[in-house]
């Protein structure tokens, strides 16, 4: 059986930041409040990491909006019925 262990991690902060964090969400919520912002640059940087993986992946003719982009875009709202209101 394994169980998860809390890492221990030593981060350097100037004194204006530790103030400015404590501010906002207390000296007893730091380590909660930096850890959930390191997730959400992960994952910012995941969906980076997908996006520029994308880049070039849609050939550059041969579609259905290459005649007339503004007009397909147009039909597509009118296929989803929510959008017609």
């Amino acid at each position: 059986m394994c169980q998860p262990v809390a890492m221990r991690l030593h981060i350097s902060l100037d004194d204006e930041l530790v103030r400015e964090l404590d501010a906002r969400v207390g000296a007893r919520a730091r380590s909660q409040f930096i850890a959930a912002t390191i997730r959400r640059a992960l994952d910012d940087q995941h969906r980076w990491d997908e996006i520029e993986s994308a880049i070039g992946s849609i050939e550059g003719s041969g579609h259905d909006w290459d005649a007339d982009p503004a007009g397909w875009v147009r039909a597509q709202r009118h296929v989803d019925l929510r959008r017609t209101g």
